[in-house]
């Protein structure tokens, strides 16, 4: 992981990588604060900030880059602070004790991580880590809890935050306990289908995640289901596996495959 600071202690031209040698910025500190003023505007929680207010943030803040796959922190360490991505995606997970995992959300630029531990002083309630190259800017605990005492709309824009996170979580519980593996399989190529579905002649065309290993997390099962139950899928010619692409030949179909859960 390499990390430039923000304004404050940024040297002329130089940021500070991991091992601490120092390492060529490739943008001005003016040019790095107001990129990063720019970002968190964009981000729920500071949306609305006066100048002032996003100058003592960015003043505050440590850019950090991360590696695909590489851990940002690990459920029950302590916690340092919250995170906002600024770009590229990151996973928020929980692993079993006997290693499985359970994807909660996949954010992208504009998302923030972990506002619940810097309020309630407990220790992150679950882990992070890169899908892509990533980078991350870094509030510690300490400056964001002294930003919410001088702005209290601050604290309350993490109410509501922390409440949609909450909804989404009672989510995927209902989707775990009700539904089966099909179920939520389908339900997930729908909403690939949505978010990133390329219309061609004979369908909607989506990327897979890398391996259906990371299905499998996603929707709470084990990956030799996932493959089950795509085969299945290509069988009734609901879709069409191509490698990591798959073409779902029938988006009305499928959709009604997923309304009956049980």
């Amino acid at each position: 992981m390499t990390f430039v600071t923000g304004c404050a202690g940024f040297g002329p031209g130089f940021g500070e990588s991991a091992n601490g040698r120092a390492v060529p910025a490739r943008i001005s500190r003016m040019a790095l604060a107001e990129t990063q003023k720019r970002i968190l505007s964009k981000v729920s929680l500071f949306s609305g900030l006066s100048e002032s207010e996003m100058a003592f943030l960015s003043k505050r803040i440590v850019q950090r880059h991360y590696s695909a796959g590489e851990i940002v922190f690990n459920e029950s360490d302590p916690c340092a602070g919250l995170y906002v991505v600024a770009s590229g995606h990151i996973r928020i997970f929980k692993t079993s004790a006997s290693g499985r995992e359970q994807v909660l959300s996949v954010d992208g630029p504009g998302s923030s991580v972990a506002e619940l531990p810097v309020f309630d002083g407990g220790n992150y309630p679950a882990s992070v880590a890169a899908i892509e190259d990533a980078t991350l800017l870094f509030v510690s605990k300490q400056d964001f809890q002294e930003l919410c005492l001088t702005h209290p709309q601050v604290a309350l824009k993490v109410l509501r935050v922390i409440g949609a996170r909450l909804r989404r979580l009672v989510g995927i519980i209902e989707e775990l306990s009700f539904t089966t593996v099909r179920y939520r399989l389908g339900s997930f190529l729908i909403r690939l289908a949505n978010q990133q579905g390329v219309k061609i002649n004979d369908g909607i065309e989506i990327n897979l995640p890398a391996n259906n290993q990371e299905i499998a997390s996603q929707i709470g099962t084990v990956r030799e289901l996932v493959s089950r139950n795509l085969s299945r899928l290509q069988s009734e010619q609901l879709i069409e596996i191509q490698g990591r692409r798959i073409l779902i030949r029938d988006l009305k179909a499928l959709e009604k495959e997923s309304s009956a859960p049980e």
